[in-house]
């Protein structure tokens, strides 16, 4: 029994190194980064935040969601609200989001996984021409009204430059 739990956390442990690895490759990122939900378990009061710093205005950029989550999900679909909030605190873009991480139909995972973990790369704005240089933060809020919301291990965001980029 111990040694199964000492091997499952050596197991997520290569995992998150082989997408970190994976993820950092990005030549067109102007950030990336994640949070990692405590005991996989994503309270409604957890709201992640990534803040960030854009110096060119004229380019267009694609914010991606970045979420890992355990097989053990038990919903296809995870529903989040975001908010990109700029320097001033003041709400420049908001939404609510469906992001689907599994295949409805056959229960089957999206994304990219190993085991029983998913990491799903998700357009959450595309082509978005930011108002003006300065630093924002994206908030992202679950919308599920589960709480807690069980298996959801983390919740990243990535900023790329939308010139040469064809992934959504």
């Amino acid at each position: 029994m111990v040694f199964a739990i000492y091997a499952r956390k050596i197991a997520r442990l290569f995992v998150y190194l082989f997408v970190f690895t994976l993820l950092s490759c990005d030549s067109n990122s102007v950030f990336k980064d994640h949070e990692d939900i405590e005991d996989g378990q994503w309270y409604l009061k957890n709201e992640p935040s990534f803040t960030f710093e854009i110096t060119d205005t004229t380019k267009t950029y694609n914010i991606y969601y970045l979420v890992r989550n355990s097989i053990a999900y038990p919903y296809y679909n995870l529903y989040v609200k975001r908010f990109l909030i700029n320097d001033k605190k003041k709400i420049v873009n908001e939404a609510l989001n469906e992001l689907i991480l599994m295949d409805e139909k056959t229960g089957k995972p999206m994304g990219d996984g190993l085991g029983d973990l998913f990491d799903h790369k998700i357009i959450a704005l595309k082509n978005y021409r930011f108002p003006r240089a300065g630093k924002y933060t994206f908030k992202v809020r679950q919308y599920m009204r589960q709480d807690p919301l069980p298996a959801i291990l983390s919740m990243g965001v990535s900023v790329e430059s939308a010139s040469g980029n064809q992934q959504q």
